[in-house]
């Protein structure tokens, strides 16, 4: 694939962008393990431990908890995303995220569109992945969407 000047670019396949998601449900399964042990103790702070046997409750409190923790995995990925272009499975597996029109790294608006519409891609077997079969520049439902594209990069030389 060309883009800008003429630089020749290479795009990462299915396996290597489901693998470097595998990587990352690792990390954002620590992440959210963190979050719900901090919300617990929030929980019991506020309405003290529940007796021996019973279940913690979350009453309206537990939307807000749920909401946080969507919230708090966008950031994880905006957050890396916006200032590096790649979280550490991306890192692993070599690809990162950049603009489509200079191909510097993505915005904080680009990252968010980006998260939101990401888990879209995997409806219906993931039909948004698959989408970058069908197209020449190689973009996902989500690349398209929030006008970024995922890069394969070349093996550092040791």
């Amino acid at each position: 694939m060309t883009i800008a000047n003429s630089v020749e670019y290479s795009t990462p396949g299915l396996l290597r962008r489901f693998a470097a998601m595998v990587y990352d449900s690792l990390l954002v399964m620590a992440i959210s393990i963190l979050y719900a042990a901090i919300m617990t103790g929030i929980n019991i702070a506020i309405k003290g431990a529940p007796a021996t046997g019973e279940r913690i409750t979350w009453g309206a409190f537990g939307m807000v908890v749920f909401i946080g923790w969507i919230l708090t995995i966008g950031w994880f990925f905006c957050y890396f995303w916006h200032k590096s272009g790649q979280t550490l499975g991306m890192k692993t597996w070599r690809m990162k995220i950049v603009t489509s029109e200079n191909l510097n790294c993505p915005s904080y608006t680009q990252c968010i569109i980006r998260f939101c519409c990401a888990p879209i891609s995997l409806c219906v077997l993931g039909a948004g992945y698959w989408l970058m079969y069908a197209n020449t520049e190689r973009q996902t439902l989500h690349d398209k969407i929030s006008k970024t594209r995922t890069l394969l990069l070349s093996k550092e030389k040791k």
